[in-house]
Parts: structure tokens; C-alpha cells; sequence
């Protein structure tokens, strides 16, 4: 027998079972299929995997659930594709475990109450955060939870010790970069919000990269990262600068709204005005004209994220991700 011990991973592998099922088996937990206990059993007298102290005491803690806290009450949060997709990827790898999975949506009292119930009473095994204000408060009420925590995206005012992100700051630039090989000198931003870190992010690669050039930063105005409030903004940028030639909008759904009312004042795009967006959402492939947008793999994100809260469940200690972006060439400009 080798010197080395196997790890859970290599159990699971060979068994053919999830990583989770193997921890479940370990610790006699009900709801495990005769076969898949078998399997694992079979797994772990072949490779002479013995699990550490810690991870035995950490698998006699277990509860079977893990949370998925959103800070946001809108109820059209299940209509935004963007976090549609997130909890897609968030499932996939979940279905893959023995876990549950606890939805919160606490941007309110009574959400980050039910939040604080859950973690004080040691429902869960680990939160994920997603969508985080400035200061926050479910960054506190998670971090005195005792649990392990992953950022889907990262905080405003501090960078979490486990997080999964995309290239925000990065693919913002390069699509005002290509703005700018196209020849376009007088470039606008619609910003997402300013108190979320992820519409900083893509503010600063516009201003990078419109600084570098020489050219102006002032043609901006600020949005929520919604169709309507993309809308208002291409409006005030209209009124305010018209003789802008090109928008980098940091969100598809708020480039959705700026497309519409560029059709209604007549300019021609990307003619006259070429719009950019950001994310890659299902929407951006049926605008008109189809939009020019940086692709962000969202439902990775998703996926990421669990992934790495199950790691850190099992006991190991994962490093930060940030995933990539890709500039995503359509009509729109």
C-alpha cells in the first residue's frame, strides 16, 4: 500500500459517488442508498483511507444543508437571468451531494432575521452570499455564524478570505478598449450601482481605459443594473452629451434598456452610437441589433462557489477564484 493517504476525493472517485456521500457514509448518516454505502466501503478498504481527527469531528457536526443568502427582496429576482443562472450552477453541484439547499433572500429584517435563526440554531453547513451592499449586514451575521463562508462576488469594503469572482474590472476595460480600436473618441457609461462592488469594478476598467487613451471620463451616468434604469440613463446622456459616439453599459439588461431608446430618438447603432454590454445574458443574443458584450461565466460562478463551500465543509482550505471574461463581438458594435 502506497505511503500516502488518499484523500476524500480519490474515495469518491473510485466508489463513484459524490464527495458528500462518501462524508455521509462516514458518519452513519440515514438517507444513503444501501449501494452507494457499499460502494464507498468497498472504496475505502481498497485505498486504506483513514479520515483525519478533524474531519470526523467536523462530519459528526453535520446537518445536511447549505445556505444561499441573497441580499435582495425584489420579486423579480427569479426574472433577472443573471441570478437565475447563479442558482443553476449553485443546484448543479448540489444535486450532486446528499445537501440541501436554504434559498434566503434577507435584504430585509425579517430575511436576514430568518438568516440568523438558521445559523444560530446550526441548520446549515455553510453559507454562500451573493449580491452584497456596502456594508452589508449579512457579512456580520454570517461571519458570527460559525459556519464556513464563500462570496459569490466580492464585498465593497473588504476582500473575504473565500470568494468566487469574475474578471469584472478586466472586461469592462477591454470592451472599452475594442470601443476604442474601433475608432470611438467620445465614450459614455452607463455604471451599475455604486454601492456594490461589482458596479465599481466595472466603472474603473471604463475609466481605465478611456484615461490611457487620452480621452474623457465625464460622459457618465449611473444606473441599478435594470432595463428601466439603463433606459433613464441613455437619456440623461443623450440630453447631457449628444454627441457621444459610443456607451459601454455594465449590464445587458441596462443595454437593453439604452438600444430601445436609441431607436425612439433615431440613432443609428453602432452607425452613429456603439453600445457594449456586459454579462452575456440570453437577452443579449435578441436585441436589436443583436448586443456586443462581455461574456461573464455565470452559472460557473455558481458552480464555483458551492464547490468551494463544499471544500471548505470537508475540511480543506481552498484559495479565492476569479474566473475570466471574454469580449463577445455581436452587431451592436
Amino acid at each position: 500500500m502506497s505511503n500516502h493517504q488518499p484523500t476524500l476525493d480519490q474515495v469518491a472517485e473510485r466508489a463513484g459517488v459524490s464527495r458528500g456521500t462518501v462524508s455521509r457514509v462516514m458518519n452513519n448518516a440515514p438517507h444513503v442508498s444501501e449501494k452507494a454505502r457499499r460502494a464507498v466501503q468497498r472504496a475505502v478498504a481498497e485505498l486504506g483511507y483513514v479520515p483525519s481527527a478533524a474531519a470526523r469531528s467536523l462530519a459528526t457536526q453535520r446537518r445536511g444543508a447549505v445556505v444561499l443568502a441573497i441580499s435582495s427582496d425584489d420579486p423579480a429576482l427569479f426574472a433577472n437571468q443573471f441570478f437565475a443562472e447563479v442558482i443553476t450552477g449553485v443546484n448543479s453541484v448540489i444535486e450532486e451531494t446528499d445537501l440541501e439547499l436554504l434559498l434566503v433572500l434577507a435584504a430585509s429584517e425579517r430575511g436576514r432575521a430568518r438568516l440568523t435563526r438558521i445559523l444560530q440554531s446550526r441548520s446549515a453547513d455553510g453559507v454562500m452570499l451573493l449580491a452584497l451592499r456596502e456594508n452589508d449586514p449579512l457579512t456580520k451575521i454570517s461571519e458570527e455564524g460559525g459556519v464556513p463562508v464563500v462570496h459569490g462576488g466580492r464585498p465593497l469594503e473588504k476582500t473575504p478570505r473565500w470568494y468566487v469572482d469574475a474578471d469584472n474590472r478586466g472586461g469592462a476595460r477591454q470592451a472599452v478598449e475594442y470601443l476604442i480600436s474601433m475608432g470611438r473618441q467620445r465614450i459614455a457609461t452607463i455604471t451599475g450601482e455604486q454601492d456594490q462592488y461589482v458596479g465599481v469594478a466595472r466603472y474603473l476598467g471604463y475609466r481605465e481605459a478611456v484615461v490611457l487613451a487620452g480621452l474623457s471620463d465625464k460622459r457618465v451616468a449611473h444606473g441599478d443594473f435594470s432595463e428601466p434604469s439603463g433606459a433613464a440613463a441613455m437619456i440623461r446622456l443623450l440630453d447631457e452629451h449628444p454627441d457621444l459616439d459610443a456607451v459601454f453599459v455594465a449590464s445587458d439588461a441596462m443595454a437593453a434598456g439604452a438600444l430601445k431608446v436609441l431607436r425612439e430618438r433615431g440613432r443609428a447603432v453602432p452607425d452613429e452610437i456603439a453600445v457594449v454590454g456586459f454579462n452575456d445574458i440570453v437577452t443579449a443574443q435578441h436585441t436589436q441589433p443583436a448586443l456586443t458584450t462581455v461574456h461573464q461565466p455565470i452559472e460557473a460562478l455558481g458552480r464555483e462557489m458551492t464547490r468551494m463551500l463544499l471544500r471548505l465543509i470537508n475540511g480543506e482550505q481552498p484559495t479565492p477564484l476569479i474566473l475570466p471574461t471574454e469580449l463577445v463581438i455581436r452587431h451592436s458594435a
